[in-house]
Formats: structure tokens, sequence, C-alpha cells
């Protein structure tokens, strides 16, 4: 069994890692070389690839996470490789399961695909949530299979597109009251808080969701899971509107600290946002008209970009293309921007606006809404 670590994971001191052994046990058909089996998870920010040959078609993993953990599980069935063409490519043998403290065996008769997991809760719970939802997904996965036959034209014919989108809501809409349902049976499960975790959305009001997330037992709360639902709780509270906005200092493209209380006196949106980001930078026009319009009224914006260390040139050529001419920053950091994570920020674009004082008025707004606000506090306000 051979594993790759992305990373000098293996530097770390152990005392450092909360260790939870799992093994998987794995038998498909009476595969043998050049077969080979592939399991892909995350340690913490690093990503594992680990591989293991297949004799008789038996195979076995074992390792240590931190947490419970979603992985892959893929079966390479010969020593071919990979086709660059798309179109020519094997379909993928894979399956994805959750690793835990636990053994958990994998077995099929052919396809890893089809394999059944047993041996551990957290992939019987998963199974059990998956059946809820059987008829809907089958249901959607004929309409997309409709959706993909329609031409380029049709795809942007209204007539084409309406009845379809009513047909797709209607197949879709019984899929929160299920959400809230196995949650609320599955307090005790992982899988329940995963599904918590998808309900809660990410506009979030600390008040309706602490005291929801509070339900489940500690144990549950201090998986990494429950450690991002409580960092996106904590951040919620620092973005509610009323409190005072939290300070942080990043930088500009010329490498010039810039910090939020420096713009005090001013009307402030903040605004969340990356290059890679298609809603964000449909949003950019809106956001751009409005600076225009009020950028004389004591009003200023500061982007903050969610681009990674090596998107430095990605991000400063979305900033020239979209004339984004307000004060630009980020800190280009691995794992994350450090401000959007002070502010709980779980999906972009996402914004807040703050009054002269620094107090937070307004939140997550866009076009309409946007412009709207702006105008009810600086449309009085002289040039």
């Amino acid at each position: 069994m051979k594993k790759l670590l992305l990373s000098a994971i293996c530097l770390l001191p152990l005392g450092l890692m909360a260790q939870q052994a799992f093994t998987i046990k794995g038998k498909v058909g009476n595969l043998n070389t050049p077969a080979k089996a592939y399991l892909n998870y995350s340690v913490g920010k690093t990503r594992v690839t680990d591989s293991a040959t297949v004799t008789k078609g038996a195979f076995e993993f074992k390792g240590n996470i931190e947490s419970p953990t979603m992985a892959s599980i893929r079966i390479k069935h010969d020593a071919a490789p990979v086709n660059p063409d798309p179109k020519k490519r094997t379909p993928i043998d894979q399956i994805s399961l959750y690793l835990e403290k636990a053994t958990i065996n994998v077995a099929a008769k052919d396809s890893v695909k089809n394999a059944k997991i047993t041996g551990s809760k957290i992939n019987d719970d998963n199974a059990k949530y998956k059946a809820l939802f059987a008829k809907i997904d089958a249901d959607v996965a004929t309409l997309m299979k409709e959706y993909n036959a329609y031409t380029a034209e049709q795809k942007k014919d209204d007539a084409v597109m309406k009845p379809f989108m009513e047909k797709y809501n209607a197949a879709n809409k019984e899929r929160e009251p299920l959400n809230k349902k196995f949650v609320e049976e599955n307090r005790d499960s992982f899988i329940g808080l995963v599904t918590y975790r998808t309900i809660m959305g990410y506009d979030i009001d600390p008040k309706v969701v602490e005291p929801e997330f509070m339900k489940f037992s500690a144990a549950l709360r201090a998986t990494q899971t429950g450690k991002d639902i409580q960092t996106a709780i904590d951040g919620a509270k620092k973005s509610q509107i009323g409190v005072m906005a939290a300070d942080f200092t990043q930088y500009d493209p010329e490498g010039k600290a810039v910090s939020l209380s420096s713009l005090k006196g001013k009307y402030v949106l903040v605004d969340f946002w990356a290059s890679w980001c298609g809603p964000c930078r449909q949003e950019n026009p809106h956001v751009l008209a409005a600076y225009n319009k009020y950028k004389n009224r004591n009003f200023e914006i500061l982007g903050v970009s969610l681009d990674e260390p090596n998107k430095k040139a990605e991000w400063l050529k979305a900033v020239k293309d979209d004339g984004l001419t307000w004060p630009q920053v980020s800190d280009l950091k691995e794992g994350g921007n450090t401000a959007a994570k002070l502010y709980g920020v779980q999906a972009i674009p996402f914004n807040f606006i703050m009054d002269p004082s620094g107090k937070i008025v307004a939140k997550n707004l866009r076009g309409d809404k946007l412009e709207a606000k702006l105008e009810e506090l600086l449309g009085g306000k002289t040039k």
C-alpha cells in the first residue's frame, strides 16, 4: 500500500493530531493485477491519496483521520493510460463513502460503484438518508437527460425553459421538508449534522441557527463539520445589522496595508468577491453603477478578494476588466481569506454596509436593492 501526503503533514508532532484509525476491507469480484484501488480523502487541509494492489478482488486501506471525513474509492481495472479525449475515456469506477473510526467493508460483484458498504454507522445513516431521496433523484435525473437533449437555442427559449423549470422545481419541492424531518429525527447522527449544515443556508441568523445547532451532542459539535458550523455562527454574529464592524487589515495590489477602520467616517460597502466567482462578476456592473452614482456622497467601497496565492494575476485582471476603481485588498492566503473567515462568509458574493461610526446598517444587497438602500442612506446628501 502506497500513500502520498500532499503536504509535510508527516513532519507534524503526533500530539497535535487527534488520531482516529480506520480500516477499509474491499472485495470487488476476482480482480487481479493490473487492477489497482485508490483512496482519496483529506486530513485537515491536506489531501491524501492512497493506493493498494487488488488480489483476487481484495484490497485494504488503513489510515488515520482527525474527524469523520468524506472519501472516495476508485478502481482502475487495467494499466492503460487515461485517454486524453473525455469522450473516449472509460467511465470511472468509483464510490463515495465516509471514513470513521471503524472497520468498513466495501463489497461488490463487479464494480466498486455498485458496492455495498457495511460496518460503519455513519455510512449506514448515509444510506438511510439517500434512500429518502431515491425517487426525487431518479425524477431529477430523468429531467436532466431531457435538458441535456435540448439544443443551445432551446436552452435560451423561455417557451421551452419555463415549463421545464416548473417540472424541475416540482420534482425538488419535497427536498427541504424531508431534510428538516431527517435532522429532527437524527440529532445523534453525524449525517444528521451534515444535513443540518446544508439546510442552515449561508446568510444565517445566529439567533435561529445556534439554538438548533446546540441540540446536537457535544461529540458531534466537536467534529470538523461541527467546528465549521460554529465558525459560521460566530462569524455571522459579527455581520449582523446593528453591530460594530470587526476591523481587519489586508493588502492592496501594491502591497500597501489597508484597514477597514481607516475608512471610518464614511459609508462603506465591504464587498467579498473573487475573480473566479461567476455571480460576483455578474454583479460587478451593478456595484460599479452604484459606486459612480454615490462616490462623491461620503461613500466608499472596499473590495475583498478571496482569490488564492497563485491567482494574483487573475485577481488584478478581473479588477481591470470589470473597471473596479475602488480600493481592492486580499491576503491571497492558502486555506481561505482571513477577513472572510472573520465574518463567517460561507458563499460569495457577500457584502455589508457600515455607517460612518463603523456600525453595520445593511447586508447582502444586490442590484436594485443595493441601489435602493444607498439612495435611502445617501440620496439626500450633498454631492
